[in-house]
């Protein structure tokens, strides 16, 4: 069991989802009536999506509400946290090459 959550910690939520999604096919088509939402979720919000098959069963209400917040504010955190990261990597004219050779 640790091995396994060692695996998804270093691979990442989407592999999360894509096992949860192996392993549980019906949670996922319960939660979602069509592939559209999960695919996008899958793409660009893993977190929240994660988060929202988690909560779904039962109903969204109370506390649900928060941990689809964290999801959210984890899944903006990391686009963040990567702009962040290559502040630096745009706009510098020194690594820009032109083809007539100046």
């Amino acid at each position: 069991m640790c091995l396994l959550f060692a695996i998804f910690v270093l691979l990442g939520p989407r592999a999360f989802i894509f096992f949860w999604w192996l392993l549980e096919p019906t949670r996922w088509g319960l939660t979602f009536q069509s592939a559209f939402v999960p695919v996008i979720g899958f793409l660009f919000l893993p977190w929240t999506t994660i988060m929202y098959v988690l909560v779904f069963p039962n109903g969204i209400e109370g506390l649900d509400w928060l941990w689809l917040a964290i999801g959210l504010a984890v899944d903006i955190s990391s686009y963040g946290s990567s702009a962040y990261g290559n502040r630096g990597n745009s706009g510098n004219s020194d690594t820009w090459t032109t083809f007539d050779g100046v």
